[in-house]
């Protein structure tokens, strides 16, 4: 058990300690209660909330209740002095020890250090990329698909088993777009000199989807009417651009465990079933919507459709799931695919992109409605990419037609550094992506600043060994003193960091803490610069080198598995 479960735990018995002796009263509900760093590190090591959140259900004084936890607690081995603070903050001080046995945990823990079981036999269904099948991927997709896949691995660290989802969008108008594409490019294959006329794709992409097409049906649709052609080329052309698709992220790394056809969902009569499961239920009814503000269009005229009491469950106005034709809407079909999804996860995630918020609401309330409450559904947004090159504005791609794809910047920069920039900031929050500042050897570049700090962990290890001193697992460790102590605290918040970004659903907390991971070690490092004292490498001294080695591989160790959360490679040399 890593340092902060292990003082939960000693929270707990010393709580159960005042239950039992009648100083507080049983059943309390503790999930309140908090420990971790204090905001000011003069306060100790540790801090809790745990008399604030109990003195008013227990009917006491908060700071009277910290004072009988503090009694109870600075009498564990492992804390060195514990106090209250404020109306009733408990702060605590360990001990050297603990943190040098911490340090001992890192390494025997390797690899696993910060997985837990927190969320052991719970099946989350994530959701992300989805991009329509009609051409190549680009930034934009490229960040949601980080997110996504580095979130994924993020639950997974915590126990639970992730099922990685991709929604293909064929049913829509957009792919008989995409087919009428392909067969002007068919024709181009067969010799035909073609114009792409204004609301057709016009990206090469297509050029050896069209050439595939010629090769396989000679000149049997040049001339054919299109109801012969339309459905055969939208299937072979949707499958080719799902193979790019695949490709392209296979760049990055990413593979879904399930790709779902909106097609097949409708063949299969998924959306019926939905909305017959409502309508027993009754959150479905057949009405009229409220016309729309302002001045009415010339061609509305009120109509009856099936609608979905979207408003019952937060929404603003219920939801038509079928249009006046009777096809399905965007909704509707929505709807019956997180309908799909439910019956096989306890959680579902989508990632989508932040042009999507104002669908946010009414899936929100479908997902409440079809799992009855009892499926956690969180929606992340995630903001659009701007490409830069020197701070310019970076020219569109002329292969993608009007955009730049996500395989020209991952062939440029590589995968580590596209997959941890993404990583830099909130979702949500808008991204440049400077071609120059991302691979810039500075501190200001996350990326190089926290791959140098393993780097340098390696380099550290073949100066000692050709100095003839090896890494020995029983190193001296009471020769690391408080300057070193401290690195070690800061590592040891990773299991806590872990959890709490999978809590939360976000990802590029993994990222912040490993940048100030790398900040803090790249500081201690730095003082050998003025103090040779400091140095981790003591040619004279091999005890206390290779305490500094033990505690330089455990800063290694903790910067590799973060990035292994985040899909990105921990070098060991930079190049």
């Amino acid at each position: 058990m890593t340092l902060y479960p292990r003082f939960f735990a000693h929270l707990d018995r010393a709580l159960d300690t005042l239950v039992a002796r009648g100083d507080l009263p049983a059943g309390l509900e503790r999930r309140a209660i908090t420990v971790e760093p204090p905001r000011d590190t003069t306060h100790g090591d540790l801090s809790t909330n745990a008399a604030m959140v109990l003195a008013k259900p227990a009917r006491t004084n908060p700071r009277a209740l910290a004072e009988l936890l503090v009694a109870e607690l600075a009498g564990l081995p492992e804390v060195a002095s514990a106090s209250v603070a404020g109306p009733g903050f408990i702060n605590l001080t360990l001990t050297d020890d603990t943190w040098r046995g911490e340090l001992t945990a890192i390494a025997d823990a390797g690899d696993a250090y910060g997985r837990s079981q927190v969320g052991a036999g719970q099946v989350v269904n994530i959701e992300y990329v989805s991009a329509n099948p009609t051409g190549p991927m680009h930034m934009g997709h490229c960040r949601g698909a980080v997110v996504g896949d580095a979130l994924a691995s993020l639950l997974e660290w915590n126990g639970a088993r992730v099922i990685r989802e991709y929604y293909v969008n064929d049913a829509g108008g957009q792919v008989a777009v995409l087919a009428r594409s392909a067969h002007l490019r068919y024709r181009e294959a067969l010799g035909e000199t073609i114009t792409i006329p204004e609301g057709l794709y016009p990206g090469d992409y297509l050029v050896p989807v069209g050439q595939m097409l010629a090769a396989e049906f000679g000149d049997r649709y040049v001339d054919a009417p299109e109801e012969e052609w339309l459905a055969l080329f939208r299937t072979k052309t949707v499958a080719a651009m799902l193979e790019m698709i695949r490709a392209d992220l296979q760049l990055l790394g990413i593979h879904h465990d399930v790709f779902s056809s909106e097609a097949d969902l409708q063949a299969a009569g998924k959306p019926e079933a939905a909305e017959a499961w409502l309508r027993e239920r009754d959150l479905i009814y057949d009405g009229v919507l409220e016309a729309p503000k302002g001045e009415l269009p010339d061609d509305w005229e009120p109509v009856e459709l099936p609608l979905f009491r979207s408003t019952k469950f937060g929404d603003d106005q219920d939801r038509p799931i079928r249009k006046s034709d009777g096809s399905w809407t965007y909704f509707g079909a929505d709807l019956a695919y997180h309908f799909q999804k439910a019956q096989g996860a306890d959680q579902l995630i989508d990632i989508w992109g932040a042009d999507h918020a104002g669908t946010v609401k009414r899936i929100v309330a479908a997902v409440q409605a079809l799992t009855e409450g009892k499926t956690r559904f969180d929606v992340k947004l995630v903001q659009m990419v701007r490409l830069l090159r020197g701070g310019e504005p970076v020219k569109m791609s002329k292969r993608a037609g009007n955009f730049v794809t996500l395989a020209d910047v991952v062939n440029e920069v590589g995968k580590d550094v596209v997959r941890f920039t993404m990583l830099t900031r909130k979702a949500d929050a808008q991204m440049d992506f400077d071609f120059a500042k991302v691979v810039e050897a500075s501190k200001d570049n996350p990326v190089f600043y926290v791959q140098y700090a393993h780097a340098r962990v390696h380099s550290l290890v073949r100066r000692a060994a050709e100095a003839g001193i090896a890494e020995d697992a029983n190193a001296d460790l009471s020769r690391l003193d408080t300057v070193e102590l401290a690195l070690v605290k800061r590592a040891a918040q990773f299991p806590r960091v872990v959890e709490s970004a999978a809590a939360a659903r976000e990802p590029h907390r993994i990222a912040f803490y490993l940048y100030d991971l790398a900040a803090e070690f790249h500081a201690a490092w730095n003082l050998g610069n003025d103090d040779p004292s400091r140095r981790y490498l003591q040619v004279d001294d091999p005890a206390l080198t290779q305490a500094r080695l033990f505690l330089a591989r455990a800063i290694g160790q903790i910067i590799r598995n973060g990035l292994a959360i985040m899909g990105v490679e921990a070098v060991e040399e930079m190049k």
